[in-house]
C-alpha cells in the first residue's frame, strides 16, 4: 500500500534511517508494554489489599524507566525521521538538478519551467512527510499490532485474536479511499500546477502589465485559476475529513470492543483482573500505530502525486553526451537547407544556408519576426527541432556533447544574466581561476573600471539580475564576463538593445576588436553597427533574402538599401529633433517646445527596431 519500490531506491541512504526510526517506535512500544504490566500488577494487588511499600517502590521505579526509555526514543525517532527527509530532499534535488543539466538549455521544449520549480521545491517538500514518517509508521503499524497479540495471547487468547482481527479494517478503509484519492490528488497537482506557471507569468511580466494597463485582465485570469485551484483543494480536504472520520471510528471502536472483550473475560474468571486491566490498557496501543498511519496516508498520497511528476521529468528522453564528440576548435559553421518551426503551421526558418567562416565577423540583419535570434538558439543547441543540417568543422551540430558546444561558443544576449552576488562571483563564471589581474584586464576593456574602483572594487554587490546598475553597465559586464570565457565563436544577439549610446559605442568598439581573432556572429537590428562586418546575411520571412558586404549589399539596391533608408532617415529625424531641443526651438513635429525623450540618450527609440517592428 503506497510502497513505491523506485521512490525508495532512489533515496537508498534513507533506508538506514527509516530502519532506525522502526526499530526505536518498537522499543518505545515494548517500554509501555513493560510499564502497563507493572502498573496493572501493581493495581490488581491494591484491590485485593496485597500491595506492599517494596512492590510500589518497585513499580515506580520501572515507570521511570521506561517513561524515560520512551522519551529517548521518540527523540531519536524524530532525529531519525529528520535525517530521513533530509536525505530525501537533498538526493532528490540533486537528480533534479542533474537531470536539467543532462537536458541542457533546450529543456524548455519538453517541461516548463514553473512545473521544474514546484517539484523541485514543493513536490520534493511533499516526500519529506513520505520518507520521515509515512514509511517509518508503515512498518511501525504492521510490527506494532503482531508484538501486542503476542503478548497479550499470554494474558487472554480470545481478546487477543479479536484485536488483531479489527486492526486491518483501517488499511481496509485507506484501500478503499486510495483510489478515489490518487485520481483527485492528481488533478490537485495538475490545476496547482497550471496555477503556478500563471503566477509566474504574470509576475515576469508585471511591468508590461502595468504599462499596457492589462493588469485587470490578468487579475481576473489568475482568479479564475485560484478559483479552480480552490474548489479541488476543498475536494481533498473534504475527502481527508472524510477518511478519517472513518478511521476514528474503526480506531475507537476497535479499542471499545477490547474493553468490553477484556470485561467479559474476567466475568466468565478467563482472566485475572491484572489481565483485564492490561487488556483495558493496551486495546489502544492496537490501533493507536494503524491510526497515526492514517494520519499520514494523505500527505504521503500527495507526495506520491508529486513523486509521479518528478519521475515524469526525470524519465524525459535525453540524449547520450557520453558518444557524442568535442567540438572542432576555430571549425567553419555551415548551415545547410535549414528549416525550424514552433508550430507545425508557422515556419520560422525556411531552407536557410549560412556560412559562418573561422575568424570571420559575420552579421545577421532583417525585420523583426524572421528569425534571427531562431539561428542562435539552434546554434548554441536550445532550438533542437530543426531540420537541414548545421555542421561545425566538419562535424554534425547533433553530434557535439552540449558540455563541449559550450565550452566553443559563448552567447551573449540583451538580457544576459547576472546574479545576485558580487561583481567578482559573477566574473568568476566566465573563467573560474581567474586571478584578480585578469579580473581588471577585462573590466579595463570593457571600461566598467574606474566606476568599480570608486565602489568596493571586484566585491561590489549586486542586486538580484544586478538591478543596483544601469542597462549599460550590466551589458559591460556581461560583455566582461564572456571575454573571460575565451571561447572560439562568439554569439551577440541584440547584445546593445536598450542601452545608453557611450556604452554601446563601447561594446561595439570591443566586439569589432574581438572580430579581429575570433569568430563573431552579430545579431542587430541597427545597421550602423554591422557596417564592418566581412559577410552581412539578410533576413526576410524566414529567408535569406540576401548577403555580402555593405558596400555591396547598398550597390545592389534590394532588402538591404530599404531597411538603411529607413534607419538613416529616423535617425536623422532624431538628430534633428535634438538640435532643434538644444538650441531652444519648438519640436514641430511633436508640438512639444523643449520636450526631453529617450532619444537624448539614444540614437534610436527603445526597444524598437527601425523597420517598425520589436528589437527580437
Amino acid at each position: 500500500m503506497m510502497i513505491n519500490k523506485r521512490l525508495i531506491g532512489s533515496v537508498k541512504e534513507s533506508k538506514k534511517y527509516i530502519a532506525g526510526n522502526v526499530i526505536l517506535q518498537w522499543c518505545s512500544l515494548v517500554a509501555n508494554i513493560v510499564m502497563m504490566t507493572a502498573i496493572t500488577g501493581l493495581l490488581a494487588k491494591l484491590f485485593a489489599g496485597r500491595a506492599e511499600g517494596q512492590a510500589i517502590v518497585a513499580t515506580l521505579v520501572i515507570a521511570i524507566v521506561a517513561m524515560a526509555a520512551r522519551f529517548g526514543c521518540t527523540i531519536a525517532a524524530a532525529r531519525m525521521g529528520y535525517l530521513s527527509s533530509e536525505a530525501v530532499k537533498k538526493t532528490l534535488r540533486e537528480k533534479i538538478y542533474r537531470k536539467l543539466l543532462r537536458l541542457g538549455s533546450a529543456y524548455k521544449e519538453q517541461v516548463k519551467t514553473s512545473e521544474v520549480v514546484q517539484v523541485a521545491v514543493e513536490g520534493v517538500d511533499q516526500l519529506e512527510t513520505y520518507f520521515g514518517a509515512y514509511l517509518p509508521q508503515f512498518f511501525y503499524a504492521m510490527l506494532a499490532p503482531l508484538t501486542l497479540f503476542i503478548y497479550v495471547s499470554f494474558v487472554n487468547v480470545p481478546s487477543a485474536v479479536v484485536l488483531l482481527i479489527c486492526v486491518p479494517m483501517i488499511p481496509v478503509a485507506i484501500a478503499a479511499v486510495q483510489t478515489w484519492a490518487k485520481k483527485l490528488l492528481s488533478k490537485y497537482w495538475g490545476q496547482y500546477t497550471a496555477l503556478g506557471d500563471t503566477f509566474l507569468e504574470n509576475l515576469q511580466g508585471l511591468t508590461t502589465l502595468k504599462i499596457y494597463q492589462a493588469d485587470d485582465f490578468k487579475n481576473d485570469e489568475m482568479n479564475a485559476e485560484a478559483e479552480k485551484f480552490r474548489v479541488i483543494t476543498m475536494k481533498v480536504l473534504t475527502m481527508q475529513l472524510n477518511s478519517i472520520t472513518i478511521m476514528d471510528l474503526i480506531a475507537y471502536g476497535g479499542a471499545a470492543l477490547g474493553v468490553i472483550l477484556a470485561v467479559t473475560q474476567l466475568s466468565a474468571g478467563k482472566v485475572t483482573l491484572a489481565g483485564c486491566l492490561l487488556i483495558i490498557m493496551l486495546s489502544a496501543d492496537f490501533f493507536i500505530p494503524m491510526r497515526q498511519l492514517g494520519s499520514f496516508f494523505h500527505i504521503a498520497m500527495n507526495g506520491m502525486a508529486a513523486s509521479d511528476k518528478i519521475f515524469r521529468l526525470l524519465d524525459l528522453p535525453e540524449e547520450a553526451q557520453d558518444a557524442k564528440k568535442a567540438c572542432p576548435k576555430d571549425g567553419t559553421i555551415v548551415c545547410e537547407n535549414l528549416s525550424f518551426h514552433y508550430e507545425p503551421e508557422r515556419e520560422i526558418l525556411q531552407h536557410m544556408d549560412l556560412q559562418f567562416p573561422a575568424g570571420s565577423f559575420t552579421a545577421i540583419v532583417g525585420e523583426s519576426g524572421c528569425g534571427k535570434s531562431t539561428v542562435s538558439g539552434i546554434l548554441m543547441g536550445r532550438n533542437k527541432g530543426y531540420t537541414g543540417k548545421v555542421m561545425i568543422g566538419g562535424v554534425s551540430l547533433g553530434e557535439i556533447s552540449e558540455h563541449s558546444l559550450m565550452e566553443h561558443i559563448t552567447y551573449i544576449s540583451h538580457q544576459s544574466y547576472l546574479f545576485k552576488g558580487t561583481v567578482r562571483a559573477n566574473l568568476l563564471m566566465g573563467k573560474e581561476d581567474a586571478c584578480d589581474s585578469e579580473l581588471w584586464a577585462v573590466l579595463e576593456r570593457v571600461k566598467m573600471a574606474d566606476f568599480l574602483r570608486g565602489e568596493k572594487g571586484l566585491d561590489t554587490p549586486l542586486l538580484e539580475k544586478a538591478s543596483n546598475l544601469s542597462g549599460g553597465q550590466c551589458q559591460r559586464l556581461a560583455l566582461a564576463r564572456a571575454l573571460l570565457h575565451d571561447s572560439s565563436v562568439y554569439i551577440f544577439d541584440e547584445a546593445t538593445s536598450n542601452i545608453d549610446v557611450e556604452s554601446e559605442n563601447d561594446i561595439m568598439q570591443e566586439i569589432q576588436a574581438l572580430a579581429k581573432e575570433k569568430t563573431v556572429i552579430l545579431i542587430s537590428h541597427r545597421l550602423l553597427n554591422v557596417v564592418k562586418a566581412d559577410n552581412i546575411y539578410v533576413l526576410e520571412k524566414g529567408r535569406v533574402a540576401e548577403q555580402g558586404t555593405h558596400e555591396a549589399l547598398l550597390a545592389r539596391k534590394q532588402v538591404y538599401v530599404g531597411l538603411w533608408e529607413a534607419q538613416q532617415g529616423l535617425e536623422q529625424y532624431t538628430q534633428g529633433a535634438c538640435a532643434k531641443e538644444s538650441a531652444g526651438l519648438p519640436d514641430t513635429e511633436s508640438g512639444a517646445p523643449g520636450r526631453h525623450t529617450d532619444r537624448d540618450k539614444k540614437r534610436i527609440p527603445v526597444g524598437k527596431d527601425m523597420t517598425g517592428g520589436d528589437a527580437r
